[in-house]
């Protein structure tokens, strides 16, 4: 869900309850998992290609559990209404097999938890919890999408024809209220599978926040107040705490395979680093969040959520410059091409970020015509570093701008469009050559309206050409590349106009001609017999904690995992194949490591650099400093004495921290995720560029909680 685009045109005050969405089945609360026998790596993701659905807007597999009343719209009329789809209609799909032919490995639906029941009526027109964004019971499903029985069968039938479930999931907020207005929709409450924990108004047990609507002029008022009218959980509470870690741990349980995380730009970042921990602690899933930005919006804080939070985040970088090349024609190949330079910079492990065109916050990118400028699109996303996610109804150009224009009933399952089988043929390369899973990016021609990159991972290499101009072929001449000699024919079988193309001996490319709006791909895979690892994950844990390492050229003998210069061997090496191995990380000062492999042969890996070993389970702590005034220019910072506070290292220190939204000048708060049941000394420094005042005095003490959340209030000692 977008912070800036989702609800942005509802008005409060013209609000009104007008019908109720009635539950047309009854819920079962719980249901034990079946065996996952078919999907085994649930952390790393480079092979695969997701498909994001929203499950309201794809398949009605059973009228049965559809809304009555206001609440659903036959023939799905009125996009803001439900319109029938649900977990039985994706699992038809995956029984036909679509999913499977279109090449797609991981299915990322709609958040699955029971929404509210109430038809809102935003100035004059009714709105449902279709989307999935309103949640009242994040441990119960939404029964218009199907029980919990169903929704292990969804996993289940995934899980047998090797798919992984994403699910989306909102721990922002739960549904619009009021507090002036307690008969407003819901009130935001929040149930506890069926127990009633509390509302919006009359928050006796602090729940949530009450600190009005953000106007996103700050990265603190973004997290400390409502996004539009959503009733905002406060992470600050122990029941809170206690409960989002309950209920991620219910579909976990549940067979779940990754996490999809909303708004995470709007939660404290403390709290998403523990719960995170928590995660990886119980049962590792690969989990991303959204942090929306807008065309050339480059965010640092963006970038430090993805290096240190221990999620990826969808690619808004990558996904606003792919559109405005190839769709808006705002920018040129040159922009691409520095997008990918700059995002391979800032991002710690690019690969992980998850790369798109379009998706449910975004005008749809097809505009009814010019279908090749999509399809290079998908081309370009598909060859590209990162996680490529295609949304629904791409594939069949399904069009329409805004919400929810962008969020129509799937229009078609034909098979033989261009664009299905350039996913397919693309996702299938995806999975042959780590050039394209693992490897790094480099461009080897361009102009404005042409660019030809290579992937390159150990010896596997994949070469791309794009000619985005609709009128005028590219003559290529001068290009070199890593491919051995040879010919090479297009891996989309010229369904792009690409054709084949000559290397000499030394990598030169024999000049060739891209038609108008043509794509070539061309590919060599090797076999790797020296280590290369591709993907560590999760890229955060604790001594003890199993982590998975994917590359090529492992061998087949257990070797050395080396976490720094500490060697993994013997019985913590728990499993080693030549494109995998699962090993325990040691037990060594916490901090940042560079993963590397030594196999059987005694040959060694790369460097995968910044795995962070956390001092132990996190808990979150909120640190506020009373009287700290600061000078023009001057930030205020923690630091102490564990690696999560920078270990009185004054580069590393935490922040900087907020002073506007819960406590205000010259008081200063930030929400910080800790080692737990941890004797902690900090203080807090002043930073202004490279200059630092440290506050004087011995140091601050406190012990953190083995778990939930807490406070420390201390004044500064000049």
């Amino acid at each position: 869900m977008s912070s800036k685009k989702f609800l942005a045109s509802f008005v409060l005050s013209a609000s009104l309850v007008t019908g109720l969405l009635t539950p047309a089945i009854p819920l079962a609360t719980t249901v034990s998992a079946a065996p996952d026998t078919s999907v085994s790596n649930k952390i790393g993701y480079s092979t695969d290609v997701i498909y994001q659905i929203a499950t309201d807007r794809f398949v009605d597999g059973n009228p049965a559990n559809n809304p009555t009343g206001a609440a659903y719209s036959p023939g799905c009329t009125s996009l803001k209404l439900y319109c029938g789809g649900d977990w039985q209609g994706i699992m038809n799909k995956i029984n036909d097999n679509y999913f499977t032919d279109l090449g797609i490995t991981a299915l990322w639906i709609s958040q699955p938890v029971e929404n509210i029941y109430a038809v809102i009526n935003y100035a004059g027109v009714n709105s449902t919890s279709y989307h999935g964004y309103w949640a009242r019971d994040f441990k119960k499903t939404n029964p218009a999408f199907g029980s919990m029985t169903d929704f292990q069968n969804l996993v289940d039938a995934a899980h047998a024809k090797g798919i992984k479930i994403i699910i989306d999931f909102a721990p922002n907020h739960t549904s619009p209220a009021d507090d002036k207005q307690p008969s407003f929709a819901e009130n935001g409450r929040l149930y506890d599978n069926g127990s009633l924990l509390g509302g919006y108004t009359n928050d006796t047990a602090g729940l949530f926040l009450h600190n009005g609507g953000t106007d996103f002029s700050t990265l603190e008022d973004g997290i400390y107040r409502n996004l539009f009218d959503l009733a905002d959980i406060n992470h600050n509470n122990n029941t809170i705490d206690t409960y989002f870690k309950d209920a991620i741990k219910l579909w976990l349980d549940m067979g779940i395979d990754g996490i999809r995380v909303d708004a995470v730009k709007h939660m404290p970042f403390g709290w998403q680093k523990s719960w995170m921990s928590y995660i990886y602690n119980y049962k590792p899933v690969f989990t991303f969040g959204e942090w929306y930005l807008g065309a050339g919006e480059n965010d640092p804080n963006n970038v430090a959520f993805a290096n240190e939070s221990g999620m990826s985040l969808l690619d808004f970088r990558f996904g606003q410059k792919v559109r405005q090349v190839f769709r808006d024609n705002t920018d040129n190949m040159y922009g691409l091409d520095a997008m990918l330079a700059s995002t391979a910079a800032d991002y710690t492990q690019v690969n992980d970020q998850v790369t798109f065109i379009d998706n449910h916050d975004m005008d749809r990118f097809s505009l009814g015509s010019n279908n090749r400028r999509l399809e290079q699109a998908l081309a370009f996303t598909l060859t590209s570093r990162g996680v490529p996610a295609i949304y629904y109804g791409t594939e069949q150009y399904l069009a329409g701008n805004g919400d929810p224009g962008n969020r129509a009933m799937m229009n078609s399952f034909s098979r033989s469009t261009t664009a299905f089988n350039v996913i397919k043929k693309l996702a299938t390369l995806r999975k042959s050559n780590p050039a394209i899973a693992y490897g790094t990016t480099e461009q080897r021609w361009i102009n404005n309206d042409t660019y030809v990159y290579e992937r390159k991972f150990g010896s596997s290499v994949a070469l791309v050409a794009i000619n985005r101009s609709a009128t005028a072929a590219a003559s290529i001449s001068g290009l070199t590349t890593s491919l051995p000699g040879g010919t090479y024919t297009d891996v989309l079988g010229g369904t792009l106009n690409g054709s084949d193309i000559t290397v000499g001996s030394s990598g030169s490319v024999s000049a060739f001609n891209l038609p108008a709006g043509g794509v070539g791909v061309w590919q060599y895979t090797a076999n790797q017999t020296t280590p290369v690892i591709g993907n560590v994950g999760p890229d955060l844990g604790k001594a003890g904690s199993t982590v998975t390492i994917d590359g090529r050229g492992f061998g087949a003998t257990k070797g050395t995992v080396y976490f720094g210069t500490t060697a993994v061997t013997g019985s913590n090496i728990v499993a080693w194949e030549d494109t995998q191995i699962k090993a325990i990380v040691p037990a060594i000062a916490a901090g940042k490591y560079a993963v590397k492999v030594r196999n059987a042969a005694s040959a060694d890996s790369n460097s995968y650099n910044n795995f962070n070993i956390l001092t132990n389970s996190q808990v979150t702590v909120r640190f506020i400093v009373n009287n700290a005034t600061t000078n023009l220019g001057e930030n205020l910072y923690l630091v102490g004495n564990v690696a999560e506070l920078g270990n009185w290292e004054a580069a590393k220190a935490v922040g900087p921290l907020f002073n506007q939204v819960v406590t205000k000048y010259p008081t200063w708060y930030y929400d910080v995720s800790v080692p737990a049941g941890t004797p902690l000394q900090f203080k807090f420094i002043k930073k202004n560029g490279k200059a630092v005042v440290w506050e004087g005095g011995d140091n601050h003490t406190f012990t953190s909680p083995a778990n939930g959340v807490a406070t420390v209030n201390v004044n500064w000692q000049p």
